[in-house]
């Protein structure tokens, strides 16, 4: 059986001009897995949009099937190349968060469609494709993570990514905030969920190198997990970068454990300093919790921090921006993340904002966190847009760099000055080793910024 699967580019990422350096770092890690349940003489590629131009390939591309991943502002595109697909009688097949949230919108450009994470359904379809009788609509509801094949590695071609060693070791997520597109993923199973210890420290075993990023929504979900495994990583000599919550920072004794095995960069969700909005988005893992403390507590064991937040929330007036740029500077934050607040379908916060009249469009272009798509209440929309350009203009300005820096160890002050200034004042750099196919040569200098300059 010949097989494509493609992950087509987010619409941001498209520009044939600049690209940058964040749609060059990780490579289709959900396809790569889907691939290793075919057999070992299936016929198989991955093309992804955002490193290389499909055109060409995708032309007179004839298989047997085509398996495309759907995210919300590659919606428009991903169905062109379905129908293109099934144009020729192509057996097409979608799935992903935007197909999950809106199904009756994907089936029309697909001959079956996926719901929910596919550990359960992929392999039930792949027989019934086999046997020629394909349903059209497969939903997930089995959650578990026991017996994965090994992830299809060797389809990744790893010189177009700063990061191939992307990994994922669990599923979803146990909080449930408004805003969060997840939850319509893993509605109707389990929402969390981790593999074996054993079978997640064999995958990081068989990855080269030194360098590693955890992709899962919130890596210290499970206390009990996270422990074994940084118990288990202790001696492997890896850097390594994840996502973790407000308070499963502040909880005794975790973070130490994951330091210890080779965390360097921690990514929280800070979402808003307005602590009347964590309330109405159900960011209640966040209430009550010191920010301070969580940055103080990250940068005392090591790890730097990629904050994010997001911008229109109800309680946001003209000055979150600016209040926002300070608290990240003075506090010390290396890197951040900005988003204006996106009701993604699916979403409780889609469905509250369309009961009251406050959605503005579907253009799902241009859901993409950089434009308003719906009527906020503190601000007008484009008070919204500029605040956020304007933010990060402002947190990553040199001056602004330094200022974060300069309370901090000299070694440490230097790490942060590298790593926050190769982000974001360097990106003509990164688009060009983008495109000349190089980016994988920037990795031993990522390794040493995260762990050169350790005490």
């Amino acid at each position: 059986m010949r097989v494509t699967m493609i992950l087509p580019a987010l619409t941001e990422a498209t520009s044939p001009l600049f690209r940058p350096i964040k749609y060059s770092l990780f490579p289709p890690l959900g396809l790569a897995t889907l691939a290793g349940y075919l057999d070992p003489d299936d016929e198989v590629r991955i093309l992804d949009e955002h490193v290389e131009r499909i055109g060409g390939q995708v032309a007179d591309d004839r298989p047997d099937l085509v398996v495309i991943q759907v995210y919300i502002t590659s919606a428009r595109r991903s169905y062109e190349l379905a129908d293109r697909y099934r144009e020729r009688g192509v057996f097409v097949a979608l799935g992903g968060l935007h197909v999950t949230s809106l199904p009756d919108e994907a089936a029309a450009h697909a001959d079956a469609i996926f719901l929910g994470p596919g550990e359960d359904t992929w392999p039930r379809f792949l027989a019934d494709f086999r046997r020629g009788e394909p349903a059209k609509r497969y939903v997930s509801t089995e959650r578990t993570l026991q017996g994965l094949p090994p992830v299809r590695r060797d389809l990744i071609r790893r010189e177009r990514y700063l990061v191939p060693n992307s990994i994922v070791v669990s599923r979803g997520c146990p909080h449930h905030c408004d805003f969060c597109y997840k939850d319509a993923f893993f509605a109707g199973g389990k929402s969390f969920y981790t593999q074996l210890v054993d079978d997640a420290l064999a995958e990081i075993d068989r990855l080269p190198g030194r360098h590693l990023y955890f992709l899962d929504d919130h890596l210290l979900g499970n206390r009990r997990f996270a422990e074994a495994l940084f118990e288990g990583m202790r001696g492997m000599n890896r850097v390594w970068q994840a996502a973790g919550t407000v308070d499963a920072i502040l909880a005794p004794g975790l973070l130490e454990k994951a330091a210890a095995a080779g965390l360097r960069s921690m990514f929280v969700g800070f979402e808003t300093i307005n602590a009347g909005n964590l309330a109405e988005q159900r960011k209640r893992q966040n209430v009550g919790r010191s920010y301070e403390a969580v940055a103080r507590r990250l940068h005392d064991a090591g790890v730097m921090v990629n904050a994010s937040f997001v911008f229109g929330m109800d309680g946001d007036g003209p000055d979150v921006f600016d209040r926002t740029v300070a608290w990240g500077v003075d506090v010390g934050l290396e890197t951040a993340t900005f988003h204006i607040m996106t009701p993604y379908p699916g979403t409780a916060l889609f469905r509250r904002m369309e009961a009251a009249g406050r959605i503005v469009h579907r253009d799902w272009d241009r859901y993409d966190t950089r434009h308003v798509v719906y009527r906020p209440r503190g601000l007008n929309p484009s008070q919204l847009e500029a605040g956020y350009w304007r933010a990060y203009r402002d947190f990553y300005r040199w001056r602004s760099i330094w200022r974060g820096a300069a309370g901090k160890p000299r070694d440490y002050r230097m790490r942060h000055l590298a790593y926050a200034g190769g982000w974001k004042k360097f990106e003509p750099v990164w688009d060009a080793l983008i495109r000349s196919r190089q980016v994988l040569r920037a990795l031993p200098l990522l390794e040493t910024t995260l762990n050169g300059m350790r005490r």
